[in-house]
């Protein structure tokens, strides 16, 4: 663990997490057939770890403290756990920034398509009045169409205004926690600084 001098000011804090394991191969997916530094997370450890990370304070840099039971916390341990830990979330940071950048490719292709659809619906409703005349039928028919043609802007407009915000949210939190520390200690060892002390 790091120290830090006196005479710099205080410690910069951080929101620190203390996990409680009888082995770190419990905090992975047992499932995954990847090399250990590369496995996924078990689901259930992953969603209590995003859940804390999305309570934390948004400007405090985020802690794992994982306390041990049965496995010596070593330094190699340490650095296996930490490597591997954020190594998970910066794949899932990556995978979520390219989600986002794919919804903004449909959305642009939505718009472009619905605006001409917008056009279209213009061009043929004034048509159409054109040739029945301007009696409340062709009124009732151009104003029908122009609404169709509105409804199909619904899609990109949902994108650019709603959806991709909670996206872009989750995706700096994973970046968040794909910079977290991690560090190891035996389940007896006190765990200094800690922000919260929840029991896994």
């Amino acid at each position: 663990m790091a120290t830090h001098d006196p005479n710099l000011g205080p410690a910069p804090r951080r929101h620190v997490l203390d996990l409680y394991l009888a082995e770190t191969r419990q905090l992975f997916n047992s499932m995954d057939p990847a090399p250990f530094q590369e496995r996924d997370l078990d689901p259930k450890a992953e969603a209590y770890i995003v859940e804390w990370a999305g309570e934390a304070p948004p400007r405090l840099p985020l802690g794992l403290m994982v306390h041990l039971g049965r496995e010596p916390a070593t330094e190699v341990t340490a650095a296996m756990l930490r490597e591997a830990v954020d190594d998970h979330f910066r794949r899932r940071a990556r995978v979520t920034w390219a989600k986002l950048r794919r919804l903004f490719r449909i959305g642009r292709i939505s718009l472009v398509i619905g605006l001409g659809f917008v056009l279209l619906a213009i061009v043929v409703g004034e048509s159409i009045a054109g040739m029945v005349g301007s009696g409340r039928y062709a009124n009732v028919v151009q104003e029908s169409l122009v609404i169709v043609g509105w409804v199909a802007l619904w899609h990109p407009m949902g994108i650019f205004l709603y959806d991709w915000w909670p996206i872009r949210a989750e995706a700096r939190l994973l970046d968040r926690l794909g910079e977290m520390d991690v560090e190891v200690l035996d389940a007896g060892s006190p765990a200094p600084g800690a922000a919260n002390r929840p029991a896994a």
